[in-house]
This record gives C-alpha cells, structure tokens and sequence, in this order.
C-alpha cells in the first residue's frame, strides 16, 4: 500500500487517478477547494480522506502533508476564468510552491505534476513540438501561472515529473469543446466550431501514464502525455453527433482567435521510450463514454481559460 497526496483530487482528472489508487489498495489523501469539481466525484472510501480548501493556503497544505505522503500527484490548478489572474496565481503558483516546500518537509519521495501544453505558446516553432522547444507561456494567465508553478516544482529538492498535457477529455470533463457542445446540443442550442485541431488524450490513457511514474518508473524531468496525433474540432463535434444519436449536419466553422492556436501536437516519443506508454481509446469510443456520462449527471457549466467569441443566436 502506497500512500498518495493528490492536490485536485476531486477534480476531472484527479477523481480519476484516485479511484485508480484506491482500487489497486492505495490510501489517499485529497486536497480541493472545489471550485471546478463536483461534490460525486468521488464516493466514500475507507483508505480516503478528502481536505476542502486551497493549496493557496499553506497551512491547509501542512495539515494535509500530516499524512505523511510517500508521493504527491499535483493536479490542482486554476482555470476556469481567463481574467481572474489573481487566483491563477494564488493557486497555480503560490499553491505549487506551498506543496512543493510541504512535501520536502515530510520526506516525499515524489513529485508528479499536471501541466499545460500552453507552456509553449499559441505559436509553437515546430510540429509536432518537441521537449527541446522554448517555453512561451505568454498568452494566458493559465499557462503563465502553470509554468511558474513548474519551476517551483523543478526548483524544488523533491524529484519531479512533470507531464505536459495534450487535451485530456472523458468523463467528469467539464472544460474544453467536448461539453460545451453536448450542453448546447442537448438544450437546443446553436453551436460552431473552431478551424483548429487538438491532440486528444481520453483520460483512463493518461491515468495509466500517471500511475506508472507514481510507482516509481520513469527518471525526473519533463514529458509530453500526448497520443501523438491531432484531430478537427469538426471531427471532435461529428463525434459528439455521433454518440448522441443525432443525424449528421453542418455547423458553423469559425476561424480561430489571436489567443487560440491553430493546432497544439505534442511528440511523445520519449514517453513512449521511458514508460512504454502509448493512448489506446479511439476518438469516436472516448467521446461516447463521456457522452454517457453527460447524459447521466447533467453538465451546468463548462469552463474555460481563454477568451471565446460569443454563439450567434
């Protein structure tokens, strides 16, 4: 038995990697303010101890590092208001450097961290990027806040992985297009999509990266947990169409803003090489999934760290 910090353990993917631990007889401690997850995220279990409240606040995150965590999965962060700059750099800088000190502190012997792929900017230099491209997080708060964080969590004397994530959809997804278009879709709403395409990632594929490196495999650094391809939105909304048995129709295409990149592919390679890890969920079968989610638990509102141009009525 392990015993696992997870900051944002309740959220989209955090719930997931705990469920994980728990079924594989691990106890877990979790960290979340609740600001983006949901309250049935997670079920009662007896090896989990769920803590509300911000890894902004470092008392809080002494209290939780109490338990003494072998390994800590950080995968709280603040995202879902591209102006609100202050919490993002309350939670995804201020918090990261909270945890990163606590858990050097209480001996851990691990740091897994979640960051963006926005870390390279909405302009990468090459396709797909690579681990020698220069960060350039200067177009959002979000992934300028995330990357801070990322240093603290590299300055720190904790090993470290860091996982530089594609867009990871499934179940419990609340930010991103994938919701947005089942919310509007199942309210009779109008909808477009975006002339861009995305590297998608469904998240049981990444909770079993994840997993890997908090057992231990996998030397320090930086990795992309990417499935190496890249898909249209389009593709993403046909999909969608698709799963909830809809006839397929056109849609708006719009063309993408100055804040939002025209196509984010992440090379995989040395992931592949340390962790034998490739995605295994096709598209069409991962979206279905988290339809099926949608369906049964309702989505109320979505979430997102850029600006986005208004649905024409």
């Amino acid at each position: 038995m392990t015993k696992v910090l997870i900051t944002g353990g309740a959220g989209f993917i955090g719930s997931h990697v705990t469920e994980r631990l728990l079924s594989e007889g691990d106890e877990v401690v979790v960290v979340d303010n609740f600001s983006t997850a949901r309250r049935d995220s997670l079920e009662p279990h007896e090896r989990l101890t769920v803590i509300e409240g911000t890894i902004a606040d470092p008392e809080l995150v002494e209290r939780a590092f109490e338990f003494a965590p072998e390994v800590v999965l950080h995968a709280a962060a603040s995202y879902k208001d591209p102006v609100a700059w202050g919490e993002d750099a309350r939670t995804n800088v201020v918090g990261s450097a909270n945890v990163v000190q606590a858990a050097e502190r209480a001996g851990t012997s691990r740091i897994i961290y979640l960051q963006t792929a926005l870390c390279y900017g909405i302009k990468p230099l090459e396709q797909p990027i690579t681990l020698s491209h220069p960060l350039r997080p200067v177009d959002s708060s979000y992934a300028i806040s995330k990357t801070a964080g990322e240093h603290y969590v590299q300055l720190g004397s904790v090993p470290s992985i860091s996982f530089r994530l594609a867009n990871v959809y499934g179940p419990r997804n609340l930010s991103g297009p994938l919701p947005t278009f089942y919310h509007r879709l199942s309210s009779d709403k109008p909808c477009f999509v975006m002339d861009t395409r995305r590297d998608f990632v469904f998240v049981d594929d990444l909770v079993d990266l994840v997993v890997r490196a908090l057992r231990g495999k996998g030397a320090p650094g930086a990795y992309h947990a990417s499935s190496g391809s890249d898909f249209s939105i389009q593709e993403l909304y046909d999909a969608t169409i698709a799963a909830l048995g809809l006839p397929p129709h056109e849609v708006e295409v719009r063309e993408r803003g100055e804040d939002d990149a025209f196509s984010i592919l992440l090379d995989p390679a040395l992931t592949i090489e340390t962790f034998g890890w490739t995605t295994s969920t096709p598209l069409v079968d991962g979206v279905a999934r988290a339809i099926a989610w949608y369906r049964e638990h309702g989505v109320e509102q979505t979430f997102t760290h850029l600006q986005m141009p208004e649905v024409r009525a």
